[in-house]
């Protein structure tokens, strides 16, 4: 289906050529650059609704700033979509996501006017400031603005930005964009402040009246604006105490404003960009701006998938036969199942209640179940305090975004040996999300911490059953349970708890000459790889080890004693994963094998549909058939000779 841009957008192949048009002819522009964003991600897919948001923002940055000479830094990058766009890229937009195609999030690699790669929140405002700092060192007269939204705020590393910004005496711009959401909606005291600010209407009426009695003066220009700056300033505390925390940063606060209107925010830029200094703008959108059905049901709009923008529908597939569940919906509904018996289990989440289904138990048990927005190393902490005291508390954290608690895991949950439930959504490869959100390194992150159990389930019984057994009263060590993103393989899947042995793996199926050995969900690979090696006469045999750390050495020791060829299979990455486990145990007790690894490769893997990286990655059910065949080739086996 081919999509064309509005007669407006066509021309615009730089934000050089946005320049050349007058500020009335902006309006026609953000309406044609919205209508284009919906097009194209109605029929090619994609984050939506946060990109709708910030179209006029987007538009008014280019149009006064002279990027990429000047620095904008967007902050996640998921609604910088109308950024794309406008720097050179429409022609290739509906590649957006796709494998080979264009980043999904700014990325540097890809345009000179993406000057920092992101897909995690809160970074903007310390990467924009670095860049103002090395400017101003270099003599440059070259602004740097961030754009942060107002759920990206909450997190520590937005805080410590803002209080270096103050004090750094650097020409930065740091841009509030304030919708009262991020993925699901904002919580938090810092949510309240922020409606505080902008439900003022005393403290807004009367300082827009000053800046426009002090105009009409017939003195300087720069002697009204300091005038209106001054008494500004005194009818903050006057009127609205809570407009004083940026200030109290030494930021200069300015807004808010409406992010809706060109004109004004035209304007206003053009005004701060003559400013010196540090300064935080704040500007009021709608998130999913312009679509009426995505400005009402912003989380479901975020990325809704493809969908009919005509009528609103949005696109499922349809099966005749009953379909397994997403792995996080497991999740969701087992933690109420066990919380409903086990009056001492919590759940926590940084801001993915949606994301990681705690919102069912949210929805349920609304005391037990806490959404503490972007701080995971805050929900980590949280949940060793409530660990302290005897509860069992389930903390669910996409992979990738546990990397940055890190230092909570090790200080806080492991050397204190706190039985915190670890829970690591989109383990693995997670599609068209990017490197930035794939789960590649946490068993390798993980298990060289002492006082861990480290585990992945190969389907959702055996994730119900983790579930079960962490919570346990006699587990008293911090357990991390890890899945991957999207659909298990068991329909049927309410199966009865069984408590699963700490180390202690399965064998699924004898066999002879090779032995496979999985972790987690790709074991669901080797099963159909087995199948396809029967064919040619091949018998590998298959063991789920469930545990990555404590390995179950009584079980490895009978497949080193048994096979002298053995693969290893895990959707982490191979340096240092669970593949680098059974070398280490292999080594320790003398065992002669050839041993192949087969898991995420030590490099960067780009964005594509899980299927489409499984393949590249070579761990995919045909790269374990083609390893076995590889390492059995020449080797006849009794399968073959009895015919």
């Amino acid at each position: 289906m081919e999509i064309t841009p509005g007669p407006l957008l066509t021309t615009i192949n730089s934000p050089a050529d946005l320049k050349h048009l007058s500020r009335e002819q902006l309006h026609q522009v953000c309406n044609e650059l919205r209508q284009y964003i919906i097009d194209v991600v109605s029929v090619h897919g994609g984050h939506f609704a946060a990109s709708l948001g910030v179209v006029e923002l987007t538009v008014a940055l280019h149009y006064i700033y002279n990027t990429p000479y000047d620095q904008l830094v967007w902050d996640v990058g998921h609604q910088a979509y109308g950024h794309k766009i406008i720097t050179g890229r429409r022609e290739e937009f509906h590649t957006n996501r796709k494998y080979h195609g264009l980043s999904g999030f700014p990325k540097r690699s890809e345009s000179e006017y993406d000057t920092f790669g992101v897909g995690h929140s809160s970074t903007s405002i310390s990467a924009a400031l670095g860049m103002a700092m090395a400017a101003k060192y270099k003599g440059e007269n070259r602004k740097s603005v961030a754009v942060i939204g107002d759920g990206s705020l909450t997190a520590g590393l937005a805080f410590e930005g803002m209080n270096h910004a103050g004090v750094a005496d650097s020409d930065v711009l740091i841009i509030l964009n304030d919708n009262c959401m991020s993925i699901d909606p904002n919580v938090g005291a810092l949510k309240e402040y922020l409606t505080d600010i902008t439900t003022s209407h005393t403290y807004n009426r009367l300082k827009d009246d000053i800046w426009k009695a002090l105009g009409k003066l017939p003195i300087g220009k720069n002697f009204t604006r300091e005038m209106a700056s001054k008494l500004e300033h005194s009818i903050k505390g006057f009127v609205n105490k809570s407009s004083n925390l940026f200030e109290a940063l030494k930021l200069r606060y300015f807004g808010p404003i409406d992010g809706h209107n060109i004109t004004k925010l035209v304007d206003t830029l053009q005004d701060l960009k003559n400013i010196p200094g540090p300064k935080l703008l704040h500007v009021i959108t709608t998130k999913g701006k312009g679509y009426a059905l995505a400005e009402k049901e912003q989380t479901l709009w975020h990325a809704p998938g493809l969908f009919d923008k005509i009528t609103g529908e949005i696109y499922k597939k349809k099966f005749d036969t009953p379909q397994p569940p997403k792995y996080q919906d497991v999740f969701g509904h087992t933690i109420i199942e066990l919380a409903e018996k086990n009056d001492k289990i919590f759940g926590v989440t940084p801001a993915m209640p949606s994301g990681s289904s705690l919102k069912f138990m949210m929805d349920k048990m609304p005391d037990r179940a806490f959404d503490v927005g972007i701080c995971e190393q805050h929900a980590v902490t949280l949940s060793a305090g409530m660990a302290t005291q005897g509860m069992r508390v389930f903390c669910n954290i996409y992979s990738s975004f546990m990397q940055r608690a890190y230092d909570q895991v090790v200080h806080d949950v492991a050397i204190q040996k706190l039985p915190v439930v670890l829970v690591l959504d989109r383990a693995g490869l997670v599609g068209e999300d990017g490197p930035t959100h794939h789960g590649a390194y946490d068993i390798a992150y993980m298990r060289c911490i002492p006082n861990m159990v480290i585990s992945a389930p190969m389907n959702e019984s055996e994730l119900r059953n983790l579930m079960y057994t962490a919570q346990l009263d006699s587990m008293d060590w911090p357990f991390v349970i890890r899945y991957p993103r999207g659909q298990g393989v068991m329909p049927e899947w309410k199966t009865p708890f069984e408590e699963i042995p700490v180390g202690k793996g399965r064998k699924i199926k004898d066999g002879q000459d090779v032995a496979i050995l999985t972790i987690g969900h790709p074991g669901n690979f080797a099963t159909t790889a087995i199948r396809e090696l029967k064919m040619d006469g091949l018998n590998p045999a298959h063991y789920d080890m469930r545990f990555v750390k404590p390995l179950d050495e009584a079980l490895l020791h009978e497949v080193f004693s048994r096979y002298d060829k053995v693969v290893t299979v895990e959707d982490g990455t191979v340096t240092g994963g669970f593949g680098s486990a059974i070398l280490e145990f292999m080594a320790e007790h003398n065992y002669k094998a050839e041993v192949k690894i087969l898991g995420i490769p030590d490099r960067i893997v780009e964005h594509g549909t899980p299927k489409e990286l499984y393949n590249e990655c070579h761990y995919d059910a045909q790269a374990i058939a083609e390893t076995v065949r590889s390492m059995m080739k020449g080797k006849i086996t009794v399968t073959q000779l009895l015919g």
